[in-house]
């Protein structure tokens, strides 16, 4: 990957845009006091804390541990004091003033550090001269919400260095580190190595992140068969989340190519390139599963908003129905109090007690006033009954 070391310099260490940015002179500090020993066989107790990003600092050498630094100022000397060792550097959310100084340490370039410092990138793989930047989203499947947890992860991968910058909780790079500190053999490969298993952690994360979204989704068709009210919301939430794993996934795909077709022109050891093509293999397969759930999500929510059109449809016609019996029953009611209306209306008039009222004294008044509800009711029936109203 990096044809040439880093040339070890010792004595002068590298001046950079970033160095000069962040020295004392150029943030108007006060010039420093005279630090000069008066002991020069005793070494200055160290009195800077340890800095409280840097997760874990460790400095190997044929493949092995062979000091932990607290501090980035000691893992610098350090490594300046091992010209074939390398320095491995994890930071958790650094402060600028931490990235700036590896820049200056290790001349990483400002486009890179300037990402590195305010995270939410894409992932990316870019060469700066002999240094590889590197940008992963990693990914965590949280069982009690059921949602998809990401991270950001930058990894800076230099001759004699690496340095991962990690923004969330996902991946756990201390399991990684104690992987290839029991395997000195892969260790001894140098930073290549390290950024090698660090792919394949992040990959190897996104194997239960799949299976957690694919038993959501099961669940998902469950409901919207069983016409869970609720469920649409679900959908969409885990839409969204499919199309952020999706923009984690799909650019790995290339980035993993990008590498392999570099294999010759860096010299890249044979057991790393197969290493890497297994990566590229589970990589191409996480993101065709990823693609399949995107569809699949996709067709069902067609086949939810078809349910729910087809259910709002037999609701609005059971209504149209409810309401059309409610309306068959009212014309009933309403053709009978007609029908017994006539009669009454009949019975309320003969009944007045008028002396010079007609026929009062006819002898066929009374049956022809029967006579007459009889026939006035009969009429009535039957027309409604012509008119399907009884």
């Amino acid at each position: 990957m990096t044809p040439e070391r880093r040339p070890h310099r010792p004595q002068q260490p590298r001046k950079h845009a970033w160095r000069r940015a962040s020295s004392p002179s150029a943030q108007g500090a006060q010039p420093p006091a005279d630090t000069s020993n008066p002991h020069p066989e005793r070494d200055p107790a160290p009195t800077a804390p340890a800095d409280p990003s840097v997760v874990e600092a460790a400095l190997y050498r044929d493949g092995v541990r062979v000091s932990s630094p607290d501090s980035l100022a000691d893992t610098f000397r350090a490594l300046r004091a091992q010209p074939d060792g390398m320095a491995w550097i994890g930071l958790a959310r650094p402060t600028e003033q931490e990235l700036l100084s590896l820049a200056a340490e290790f001349d990483l370039h400002e486009l890179a550090v300037e990402d590195a410092m305010e995270a939410h990138q894409r992932p990316k793989l870019e060469r700066y001269g002999e240094t590889l930047f590197v940008v992963l989203r990693a990914a965590r499947y949280l069982d009690a919400p059921e949602e998809v947890d990401f991270g950001e992860l930058h990894v800076f991968v230099g001759a004699d260095f690496v340095i991962t910058v990690r923004h969330g909780a996902a991946p756990d790079l201390s399991a990684v580190r104690r992987r290839l500190e029991k395997t000195p053999d892969l260790l001894r490969l140098g930073p290549e190595a390290v950024l090698y298993a660090i792919l394949d952690a992040v990959v190897d994360g996104y194997a239960p992140v799949v299976s957690g979204v694919q038993n959501d989704i099961d669940e998902i068709e469950t409901e919207v068969f069983g016409g869970d009210p609720t469920v649409s919301r679900r959908i969409y939430e885990l839409s969204r989340e499919v199309v952020e794993f999706q923009r984690a996934t799909r650019p790995l795909v290339g980035m993993l190519h990008a590498l392999m077709a570099g294999f010759t022109k860096y010299g890249t050891d044979e057991e790393l390139q197969r290493y890497l093509r297994d990566v590229a293999d589970h990589v191409t397969h996480t993101s065709e599963r990823v693609d399949g759930f995107r569809q699949a999500l996709t067709d069902i929510l067609t086949v939810n908003a078809t349910l729910v059109t087809q259910q709002q449809n037999a609701e609005m016609r059971a209504l149209a129905e409810a309401g059309f019996e409610q309306n068959e029953e009212i014309k009933k009611i309403s053709s009978w109090a007609a029908i017994l209306f006539a009669p009454t209306l009949v019975g309320t008039i003969y009944g007045m007690n008028f002396e010079n009222m007609p026929e009062l004294g006819w002898g066929f008044g009374y049956p022809f006033a029967i006579l007459l509800m009889a026939v006035v009711c009969v009429s009535l029936y039957f027309i409604f009954k012509r008119r399907d109203w009884l």
